[in-house]
């Protein structure tokens, strides 16, 4: 009898809507509704501050992709055999999207002019990476640990100050302190690029000359750091010739991408839409 009331009051709560649970509008595209059990199901796919604008990501995504796929069927577009850029058939509604847009949206290509013109006023993005070999002691503390981050502090100091005086003694010093395991290294990490280690060591390691120690110790989520530069290779310029392709194709997607929501914004404006503002531009069907 036990676990039959336990199972009625497990069911009961299953079921029972909770009391402070959104209620949202009914979605009706054309004067079809959406069913809230396939948004609910879409929402996983919109990663969102909260759960309201989640639903609102996932309603607005499905009704682009309605209007779509109710002028596929007006204008008898199915896509059957398309397939994906691994050679898998698409499924029947996804075909149909492909088909419609292949048909119905076009976009300039990117000729040579345009791409120079891309890259001579973005000349910036187009270099190689700087690279730095870096050595480094990690005292390990948690964030959370105010005690044991101000203790780790403290030996990263001392540690700091012995190696102002004593710069050959790095490596001995990480094999005996260090809590990395690049310690079995003397500390060494090897070249680092922009993006590869966690901000505050990066920031701290490019401020560095060749063969210089960092005069303060640098703090992490990982604990505290004694950072020393090692042989530095500055970032080269890229030339057009070798990134011409790249920019095209970014130039392409971007104008397709815009070329996509000016057409759902034409199909919006022919259909009744109910439960849901349509912003074209930030849907997942055109980025």
């Amino acid at each position: 009898m036990g676990d039959c009331g336990h199972n009625h009051g497990a069911a009961v709560a299953a079921t029972a809507p909770a009391a402070d649970a959104p209620v949202h509008p009914p979605v009706i595209v054309g004067g079809v509704e959406i069913p809230p059990a396939t948004i609910a199901a879409e929402v996983q796919n919109h990663p969102a501050p909260s759960a309201e604008a989640a639903w609102d990501a996932a309603a607005r995504a499905l009704v682009l992709r309605q209007l779509l796929l109710d002028e596929a069927a007006r204008l008898s577009i199915s896509g059957t055999g398309l397939t994906d850029g691994e050679g898998r058939t698409l499924a029947s509604e996804d075909a149909a999207i492909e088909a419609l847009l292949e048909a119905e949206v076009t976009s300039p290509r990117a000729d040579e002019a345009t791409a120079r013109r891309y890259y001579a006023q973005h000349i910036d993005r187009f270099s190689s990476p700087i690279l730095v070999e870096a050595e480094h002691i990690l005292f390990a503390a948690s964030p959370d640990d105010d005690l044991a981050y101000g203790l780790a502090a403290g030996d990263a100091r001392q540690a700091i100050r012995v190696l102002q005086r004593e710069p050959g003694r790095f490596g001995e010093y990480a094999r005996a302190h260090s809590a990395c395991p690049s310690k079995e290294q003397g500390g060494n990490l090897g070249q680092i690029g922009p993006g590869q280690t966690v901000k505050p060591f990066e920031d701290a390691l490019f401020t560095l000359g060749e063969g210089e120690l960092h005069g303060e110790p640098v703090k992490s989520r990982f604990g505290v750091h004694v950072i020393r530069a090692g042989r530095r290779v500055e970032g080269q310029q890229l030339p057009f010739e070798l990134v011409e392709d790249k920019i095209a194709q970014y130039l392409e997607e971007a104008s397709f991408r815009r070329a996509v929501s000016q057409y759902l914004t034409i199909l919006a404006s022919r259909t009744t839409i109910e439960g849901v503002d349509i912003a074209t531009s930030d849907s997942p069907l055109v980025q």
